[in-house]
Order: C-alpha cells, then structure tokens, then sequence
C-alpha cells in the first residue's frame, strides 16, 4: 500500500518529523516500509541560476561554456550542450553535492578540457515531469538562488507491508491514527458533514443475502456533470500511483484511501426498480469493468436490480454495463459492508482482485459505511454539481465485530516487567482509540474497542499494544541466555545440513516446494510404502485445485521444479528437498502420520557435448554414485522392487538395511512433462539418514605394497541382480579383496552372440596384501577362489 506524506500530513501535523523518523516509528510498531520514494525536487542544492554569458566550447562544436549567477556573488563557469535558452534565462544550477534521481551526485570535472562547476538541468533531470527538450526555462520573476524544490510540489511516498490483521491502516487516516499514537500528536479533525439516514423500503434496497451483506446504504445523485477532476483531487491519486478517471470515479477512489471504506458509483440510468443484493445462480455470467466475463456460483454475492442484470460483484468488482460513463447525469452511490469470507472466495475463485476486494477481504470497519458515504456525497458535489437525496437510505444495520476487554494490571505488569506505568499503559490505549469504562475491583479496568479495531479480543491483545507502542526495547530481560544441553532437534538440524552441505558438493540444488499437490501430481509420487486407497490426506477447503492434497512423498514437488527449469532451458537438472510428507496409516484406519524425507533428482546431461568427447546422459549410476558420496563409508545397493506407474523402481539398501526408494519416471510421462531425458528419482527416509551418518571413524595408512588386478566376465541369467553378485563378494569377506567393479553389461536381444535370457556381466577385482608383496601364483589362487564363490553361490559361467 502506498502512503503520501503530504496527504499523511492533511490528517496530522508532521512538522519537524524527518523521513527517517518516520520510517523507525512504523517499522518498530510493526508496520514493514519496503520501500521510500521522493516525487519532485529532493536536494536543496539545485537553485535558481541567471545565464550571464554563453560563448562556444573550443574544442567542442556542440557546447557552449555558460557564466552563471547562482546567488553566490561570484559568476560560476558551466559547460552546457541544451539549445534552448538565451543569455538572461533563469535556469536550474545543480550544485557540487546535488543529489539527482537514480543516485546520481553532481560534481565538478572538466568537460573536453574545459572546467564545469556544476549542471544547468532539465525538468526531467531534476524529477519533475518532462517539460521540453532542453533546460527547464524557470519565471522571470524567481528570485536567484533560491532552491528550486521550493518553487515545486514535491511528495515522500511509502510503500508499506500491512499485515492482514490490521485492515484499520490500510487507508491515510487509519495511518494517520497510528503515527498519531505513536507521536503523542493529535489528530486533525475531518470534514464530514452529517446527513439523515432512513431505513429503506424494500422498493430501493431489498437485502436476499443477510449473511454475506449485513449493512447496504445508496444515495441517489441527479443531475452531475461527469468531467475532468480537480487539480487537486487528480494531485492526491496520482501521488500514490493512480490514474485519474473522471471526478464521479476518482472521489470513489478518494474516499477508499483516504478513510479505508470502499465505494462504488452505478449509473442510475442503466438500473430498473430496486436494488437486490443476492447470492448468484449457478451458471449466471458477469462481465466486469475490466470486460473480463465469469461464470458465478452460488457463493458469489451479485448486486443486481429487480430485472435481475448483475450490476457489480459485491465487494469485488463493478459490472460493465452499469458503471459512470461521460453522459451518466443520476448516479446510485452504493457504500456497504460484505462479509469477508465470502469476498475472499469470489476474489480468489475468479481471480479478480481491486482495492476494494483487498479491503473487504481483510474486514471493513462497519461503523465506517456511512461516513465514507456522506463524505463522498459532499465531494460529488462539490467537483460535478447536482443535487442529492435528504436521506441515505440504508437496509439491515452494522455488525458488531467487537467488544469491551479487561485489562489485568497484575499481568500487564508481569508481562512488561514493570517497564511501564498503569497510567502511561492507560494513556496508550486512550490514543488507540479505546475508551475506559470502569476499574474491576482494583485488579484491572474494562475497555470499549473502536469498531475499527476487531483485532483486539483479549487481555492478552491490549498488552500487545501497549508493548508495541510503548516499545519493546524499553522492556528489560529478566533473564540472561543460559546453558542448553545439546537436544535430538539440534543433532537432526546438524546431521541435516551436513546432508545439505555434501549434496551441494556434488552439485545439487536445495528446492523448497509448497507442502500442498495438485491431485494430477500423485502419479509422481514415490513414498517410502506404497499407497493404499484412503492413504492420501485430502484438504477440506482448498485454495485452488493445485493445493488440494497433502503431499505423500515430496518427489512430485521436485518433479514440478524440474520441469519449470526445463522451460526456462537449463540442461543439467540436480535438485534435492528435505521437508515432511503426509499420510493417513493403513488405508486410513489409523491416524494421520507425518514423516520427515530427503527427495533427490537427477536428469539431463552429466558431462556435456565438447569437441574431446560427446555428450553423456545421466542413468541411474550417477545418482546411486550421489547416494554413495552422500553415506561414505556405507555400501548402498539397489534391490528391484516394482512400482506402479514408474520402471527401473527399486529399494535403496545402505548396509542391508532400507533406506529409501528408486525410480524412473516413465517415457510417457516425461513425454507428457515435455523432459527430454530420463527423469530419476529417489526418496530416503530422512530418519534413517541422520543415523547412517559418521565422521572419521578409522584412518587406514596408506598401501606399502603394490596390488593387483583380475578382470573376469561372466555369464549368469538376464533376471539376475548385480546385487546378487555383490552381497556373494561382501559375504565371501576375503581379505585380500580389496575392491571390486563392474566396468561392463553385455545382452543380445537376437541370441546370436549370447542366448537372449542370458547376460554377461564383466567384474575387475583388486588384490592386495597389507603385509607383503604377493606373487602371481598367490594372486591366481586368491583370485580362483572368488570365482569359484560366484560359481557355487550364483552358477556363473566365466568366459
């Protein structure tokens, strides 16, 4: 939301109050500035400067080199290239020191060798508006050397984070009211003039929907003339960003910011009979300003008339065909209050969203409907003429949103450590805009909370106050930080970023997906256990049809980043998340468990196309290769294990024990996906994980007798696991094998060369001895035994 300080200063007085100053106010109190600009001419150094003389640069054609009077006594040397001036000119001179805007500070230099003190400058240059192109030609009568910002508007704007449960701010009074707290300064009182509200005969205003609109008032305006707004008024939206309309639409918009409240203006013309405020039929299309059209539901709120055309979506967004066009002369001036759940539904089903939905959604002030109105009215008046009704006309009445609070004086003490006063805490909440009812047997005082203030509830909320604007750095510690012993949550959060730490060395890159899938999403899904019907935890309520389901397994998330990198084209893809997955146990049969995993994923080149070698894809190796540098010290095997709707699905075992899942996501589906290269995946049990890592348990020296090495090529069935073979050599436990690979796969699908259900698997084997220097004879023998292990335990046949 967007601030001016000039408008800010119409509702208090800020003499004396730097920028600075009001920035740590609001940030301390709660209120995030995110950010601060200066409209028109921030620096006082840029004066008002006489061009006495202009003669031609000598070794420039197009400057000239200008003496000019800045109010200094003495004539000051500038080099100029604008054409537009004459010796006798009053111009801007930017000073040594000026600040421009985009950071730029003007200084002295030398211009083709000729000094410059300082810059004659354009309109733009100096942040105003464009003028011409050239010098900005200042009146004959500014005085010489006065700064020129003073002779110019200028505006502080603040770009301020409100949060959703102060929707009292989101207007220039409602800010207004906190800076005045927050200065101890009062509020300058507003100009509204008071006018008869009646009930409405339901001939005028008929309220279907009591729930979701509570309070409809109108006012009708005959005979305005729609035009061209004030200077002033277009002054006001235009400094905090927006474009003037016509003076019917602009005052709406006024009022909005400048007391919080939304309005809407119906031509008066295009409406028949009453006013019916009704929730939509099923199917029933609107078309809004921004000529948008919507299918409604029955959640929506429709403001229509009695032939049952939609005139606005109520709270929302006005209707097309109803709205204040340049030959509109009655208008209907509609000020309301809507429920904001329902609001909140229809801004997010249909994706419409406006200031006045942005507030409603957060919860209007219901006291402030009818002050907002006679406001209004006053202004239509005054900028299009015509003439209103006597009475705004008002069907069913405010809601109650808050009530009186206790204040504890013992507790208010506790909490705050005696930092505070009763008198000062009760003087805070008076300029919150409480009032003091009674005192309650000394223990405490009740308190009446402004309408505007629905946040504050309890006990509990006005000591929050009171801390917020009495300042929390004034509340002393009690207690210094003291000694906490190490805790399982400390050891998981270490063992985590050591986990963090080494995928990042392999060249990984940490995701952070939403905990919420699309149901389309689930076929990615890769938890621990397969799932069973009624295992997936499903939102009651969701905000969109893509947050609809609690994620089972945290590879769908990573699925989805993968793809959004594969648009923006990035080649190689290693993303990994931690975070918890969610489950119903058993089908559902028993409660809800949550679990904490570690989701990896690889795709896309491993080493890329150079003219030394070609391009190589990822496979499967590559990433049980990042899960062996991820548990070094630990044997990771893969055992098959099918899994519907993936291929090359496994178990991951770390030293027999299971660990996690393996797969691939089909070709079809990474077809669908649009990914060019197989998709692997893997989900670890993050528990698990944490356990399996070590430091530096043993340091080995390092070999002082040489080894060697034996390549054998077997041939065993197709159906056969490479991990058959390896957990035979890990059984065998020969201590002279040192290690062991497998560097080669042969099939042939034709049988010609090899029978097409059998397979030949090539193994290098090192031998070593720690003790001696082994001879061949001993290396043939040790070396026989391991394949006559293969032999026995697999039927290997050795070629």
């Amino acid at each position: 939301m967007n601030i001016s300080l000039n408008w800010l200063s119409s509702h208090l007085d800020l003499t004396g109050k730097s920028v600075a100053e009001i920035d740590s106010l609001l940030t301390f109190a709660g209120v995030e500035v995110e950010g601060i600009a200066t409209k028109g001419i921030a620096s006082g150094k840029i004066v008002v400067a006489k061009i006495v003389e202009a003669v031609q640069h000598p070794n420039a054609d197009k400057l000239k080199v200008t003496q000019v009077d800045a109010g200094e006594g003495a004539l000051r040397q500038i080099v100029c290239g604008a054409k537009n001036y004459q010796v006798g000119d009053l111009v801007p001179c930017c000073l040594p020191g000026a600040e421009l805007p985009g950071g730029f500070t003007i200084g002295e230099t030398k211009m083709r060798g000729v000094e410059s003190r300082g810059m004659l400058a354009s309109a733009v240059e100096i942040g105003l508006p464009p003028d011409v192109d050239g010098l900005l030609i200042l009146p004959a009568d500014a005085e010489i050397g006065k700064p020129v910002k003073e002779m110019f508007d200028s505006d502080t704007l603040l770009e301020l984070e409100v949060t959703p449960n102060r929707p009292d701010l989101l207007s220039h009074r409602g800010m207004a009211r906190e800076l005045a707290t927050l200065l101890e300064t009062p509020l300058l009182p507003l100009d509204i003039p008071s006018r008869s509200v009646g009930v409405s005969p339901t001939d005028r205003i008929r309220i279907d929907a009591p729930d979701a609109c509570p309070l409809y008032t109108a006012v009708r305006i005959s005979g305005v003339t729609v035009k061209e707004s004030p200077a002033w008024l277009k002054q006001r939206l235009e400094a905090i960003g927006l474009r003037p309309i016509n003076n019917i639409v602009d005052v709406t918009n006024f009022v909005l910011h400048e007391l919080g409240q939304p309005l809407h203006a119906f031509d008066a013309a295009k409406l028949t009979g009453a006013i019916v405020v009704r929730q939509a039929a099923e199917g029933e299309t609107f078309t809004a300003l921004d000529e948008s059209v919507h299918v409604l539901t029955p959640d929506d709120l429709l403001i229509s008339d009695e032939s049952g055309a939609a005139l606005a979506l109520g709270g929302v967004m006005g209707g097309l065909d109803s709205g204040v066009t340049a030959g509109t002369t009655d208008i209907l001036l509609e000020s309301a209050w809507f429920t904001p759940q329902g609001i909140r539904r229809t801004s997010r089903r249909t994706a419409l969203s406006s200031d006045s939905s942005y507030r409603f959604e957060r919860g209007a002030d219901p006291e402030g409907v009818l002050p907002a109105s006679h406001l209004a009215v006053k202004l239509i008046l005054e900028t299009a003429g015509g003439t209103a009704e006597n009475i705004t006309l008002a069907a069913g009445s405010p809601p109650s949103l808050t009530d009186t609070v206790a204040l504890d004086h013992a507790k208010l003490n506790q909490l705050m450590g005696g930092s505070v006063s009763l008198t000062d805490a009760e003087a805070i909440l008076t300029r919150l805009g409480l009032t003091k009812l009674a005192d309650e047997s000394g223990a405490g005082s009740r308190w009446r909370v402004p309408s505007f203030r629905a946040d504050l509830q309890r006990h509990i909320d006005l000591v929050e106050e009171i801390a917020r604007v009495h300042g929390l750095d004034r509340v002393p510690s009690r207690a210094q930080g003291s000694f906490v012993p190490a805790s399982p949550v400390d050891a998981a959060y270490d063992a985590d970023m050591v986990l963090r730490r080494r995928l990042a060395a392999l060249g990984f890159h940490e995701c952070q997906t939403i905990k919420l899938i699309a149901d389309n999403q689930l076929p990615d899904a890769l938890p621990l256990r397969p799932l069973q019907d009624g295992d997936v935890i499903r939102v009651k309520l969701p905000l969109s049809e893509d947050h609809a389901v609690m994620r089972p397994s945290i590879v769908p998330g990573l699925v989805a980043s993968a793809v959004r990198n594969a648009r923006q084209q990035a080649k190689s893809l290693r993303l990994f998340e931690m975070g918890r997955v969610f489950r119903n146990a058993g089908g559902g049969k028993a409660k809800d468990q949550e679990s904490e995993t570690l989701a990896i994923l690889v795709a896309g080149p491993a080493q890329p196309a150079g003219w030394t070698a070609p391009e190589r894809v990822a496979d499967l190796y590559d990433l049980k290769g990042a899960l062996s540098a991820l548990l070094g010290g630990r044997t990771v095997q893969l055992a098959p294990r099918d899994r519907d709707g993936f291929v090359l699905a496994a178990d991951i075992k770390a030293d027999d024990q299971n660990i996690g899942v393996f797969a691939r996501l089909t070709p079809a589906r990474e077809r669908e996906l649009d990914l060019t290269h197989p998709v692997y995946i893997a989900e670890l049990d993050l528990t698990k994980m944490r356990k399996l890592l070590v430091g530096i348990s043993q340091v080995a020296d390092l070999p002082q007798f040489p080894g060697s090495s034996r390549d054998a090529a077997m041939e065993l069935p197709i159906s056969t696991p490479n991990a058959d073979i390896e957990k035979v050599l890990a059984n065998l436990a020969e201590p002279l094998l040192v290690s062991y690979e497998c560097f080669d796969v042969f099939t042939d699908p034709t049988g010609q060369k090899l029978p097409a259900d059998r397979k030949s698997v090539a193994y290098r084997f090192h031998y070593r001895s720690a003790t001696a220097t082994l001879t061949a004879a001993e290396f043939d023998t040790v070396h026989k035994k391991v394949l006559d292990a293969l032999t026995a335990k697999l039927g290997v046949k050795f070629r």
